[in-house]
């Protein structure tokens, strides 16, 4: 079977930027290195917004629509050897999972304060029991998005042992393993022109005294 591109550019650098992302949110939050957790943060956020809007215009393999499936078919798909073109049934949950988690985690984020020195953009709209809320969510959420993590990276072992490689075309863009009749990429230039425009906003903006600090 010939190789066929199943993932775009845009789709691929997302999920490895977005693994150096939360590593570095990890770090500076351990560390205490607030602006670079803030900076790394709004990155994210930059991220995941056009990895939304993309998923409403985009390659589709990166589809929102991509990533419906019934519990039926998720439960299928563990005992299947089918292999198609993107996420399948079981991974298209995981991968929910991620965008609900990580949105709540930013979300959070803007909200939290360390009542000392660092406050989130919207610390100042919402009112002190939001803000300890926010603070306090933000901190379970993101134990909770490390055992989603843990079990990502034990699916994909799984899917190994049964044949599937799912990292080598999340590298490569490219897969020997499914067969389509038509092409399911795009050019990822609209992607990466979307995130440009995101980060230039958003740290020209809530993350410019962070980037600032960072840079100077």
């Amino acid at each position: 079977m010939s190789k066929v591109k199943v993932w775009d550019g845009f789709i691929r650098s997302f999920h490895w930027l977005l693994v150096a992302a939360i590593a570095t949110l990890y770090f500076s939050a351990e560390e205490g290195m607030l602006e670079l957790h803030f900076a790394a943060g709004y990155f994210t956020l930059a991220l995941i917004i056009t990895r939304l809007v993309w998923g409403l215009i985009g390659s589709k393999t990166a589809k929102l629509s991509a990533l419906i499936h019934s519990p039926v078919a998720a439960i299928k798909s563990f005992t299947s050897n089918e292999h198609k073109a993107g996420h399948g049934a079981a991974g298209s949950y995981m991968v929910i999972a991620f965008f609900a988690l990580l949105i709540v985690q930013l979300t959070s984020g803007l909200m939290t304060s360390d009542d000392i020195l660092t406050d989130g953009p919207l610390v100042e709209h919402v009112s002190s029991d939001t803000v300890d809320f926010a603070g306090w969510l933000h901190h379970l959420n993101f134990d909770i998005l490390l055992y989603a993590i843990v079990l990502h990276v034990l699916a994909i072992v799984i899917y190994r042992i049964k044949g599937k490689n799912l990292v080598k075309p999340m590298l490569t863009g490219s897969s020997d393993q499914v067969a389509v009749t038509e092409p399911v990429t795009k050019s990822p230039l609209i992607a990466f022109v979307i995130f440009a425009v995101c980060l230039v906003v958003l740290f020209t903006t809530w993350g410019a005294e962070p980037l600032s600090y960072l840079l100077g």
